[in-house]
């Protein structure tokens, strides 16, 4: 029985039935690789096999009594694999608009508390024969990285299935109510020791960030970033699309410009944002600001299952030209990298061991109802992440990943989240927007390969 991390738990707190906190993933598979003739039954069976095999995919929370601090994990004792794992048809024709109203469907629909906060749907009946699998877990218990790496537990490097693994049953003492208040209480007490001990270093923050920027050496603070019409109170609806490039153009562009991959990324998604608002005639005057979520994997030593940071950066959509964006980004992130670097790896987590449960969770449904996301200014204006993906073609369940599409959550007052994997050779680009802010996801995702080739047709 582990307690949840602060950070973790606030992805719970942050939940509403608009402000959804899951972490979606959309895998292509090319069943013709499978050993034996696809059916759905014996693919569930395999997946039950293997999540038996790993605690995480077991384990349900358990609220502290009176909510007097953060639930618990516990193993579910009547895990059943059929409450996790479906099966569903694409409409004909079975197209990529059909495949990605499912997907939007199913990513604006909460996970079931009372079990493991994770699902999957196979999706049958594409027009090209390949079967879709899209997989949701919940953001309390997953980052971006730890997403990929327990999802890895199901594939393998061949098509043969590796050796069934033996089930590891977890044993734990189930505390009872009283224990469970008494660590509670015990735990509240030492709060105000660590948040005396917190205040110190945050208030040096403060003093570098505002040092920073009279320098000009700063991230972009928040609250800066101009509105567009997706950075307001989202619903609970999603639209969903997808976008492919190929990683040897990035490293090409990577090499000329002395960039990075990362800043290549976020040129790319700049230039992409810049033409969907431009012919909106919606473009603001200043940059957007995107927020990008950085692993702190390696650096942190405190538990939970998010070893996240994030740090705020320009994308320059004010300049026309792609390389010369790219290289005001790649100059820019070199101060807001040096700047993220100065940040204690750990002052996330330990601020956010101060969500209170039932305050925290009532503060956030009342920031939804009250659309005070429309009330100040803007955060920032969407949500872009980079996760490194295998570089080696991989097999789920014996089928080939053919693609593997994240999607990551929306928040209220930053209605898009594009999200960037790579895979064999090629970046795979999710995007996730409440439907209502965003109806027209497509032309946004179709502009990120336009934003690739422009930048390689202007290099010099």
């Amino acid at each position: 029985m582990d307690r949840l991390s602060g950070l973790d738990a606030s992805f719970l707190y942050l939940e509403s039935s608009t402000q959804l906190m899951h972490v979606c993933g959309l895998i292509l598979l090319e069943p013709k690789t499978m050993p034996e003739e696809y059916s759905f039954a014996a693919l569930k069976d395999e997946i039950e096999v293997r999540v038996r095999a790993v605690p995480d995919f077991r384990r349900s929370l358990r609220t502290v009594p009176l909510r007097l601090d953060h639930p618990m994990w516990v193993i579910d004792p009547d895990f059943d694999i059929d409450r996790h794992v479906h099966r569903m048809a694409v409409p004909t024709p079975g197209g990529q608009e059909e495949l990605t109203e499912i997907v939007g469907h199913l990513a604006g629909l909460p996970l079931d508390r009372r079990r493991p906060l994770w699902e999957m749907w196979v999706i049958e009946g594409l027009a090209d024969g390949r079967l879709a699998v899209l997989s949701k877990m919940h953001h309390s218990t997953v980052d971006g990285v730890s997403g990929a790496n327990l999802l890895s537990a199901l594939c393998s490097l061949e098509p043969e299935r590796p050796p069934v693994p033996e089930e590891k049953l977890a044993t734990e003492r189930r505390l009872g109510d009283v224990e469970l208040i008494g660590r509670s209480l015990l735990s509240a007490a030492t709060k105000p020791l660590e948040f005396v001990k917190l205040v110190a270093p945050s208030a040096s923050l403060i003093t570098n960030w505002v040092g920073r920027a009279r320098s000009g050496r700063a991230m972009p603070a928040p609250f800066t970033a101009p509105r567009t019409s997706f950075n307001a109170t989202i619903t609970g609806h999603r639209s969903a699309a997808f976008a492919d490039f190929e990683l040897s153009d990035v490293k090409k562009i990577k090499k000329v410009t002395g960039s990075t991959v990362n800043d290549v990324v976020l040129a790319v998604c700049g230039g992409a944002l810049r033409r969907y608002l431009a012919d909106r005639d919606e473009l603001p005057e200043d940059s957007l600001i995107a927020m990008v979520p950085v692993s702190v994997r390696g650096e942190s030593a405190r538990e939970g299952s998010n070893q996240i940071s994030g740090m705020f950066t320009r994308l320059f959509t004010d300049i026309e030209d792609p390389i010369e964006r790219l290289r005001a980004i790649s100059e820019a992130n070199a101060d807001v990298k040096e700047h993220h670097k100065a940040i204690d790896a750990e002052a996330l987590q330990d601020w956010a061991q101060f969500a209170a449960p039932r305050t925290f969770g009532m503060a956030a449904r009342a920031y939804s109802s009250l659309r005070l996301a429309e009330r100040h200014p803007v955060i920032h204006n969407l949500v872009i992440s980079n996760v490194p993906g295998p570089p080696v073609p991989i097999y789920f369940m014996g089928a080939k990943v053919e693609a593997l599409y994240p999607l990551g959550p929306v928040f209220h007052g930053a209605g898009l989240n594009v999200t960037v994997m790579s895979n064999d050779g090629v970046m795979h680009v999710g995007l996730l927007a409440c439907r209502e802010l965003m109806p027209a996801v497509w032309d946004l995702a179709e502009a990120i390969p336009q934003e690739v080739e422009t930048m390689l047709a202007a290099l010099p």
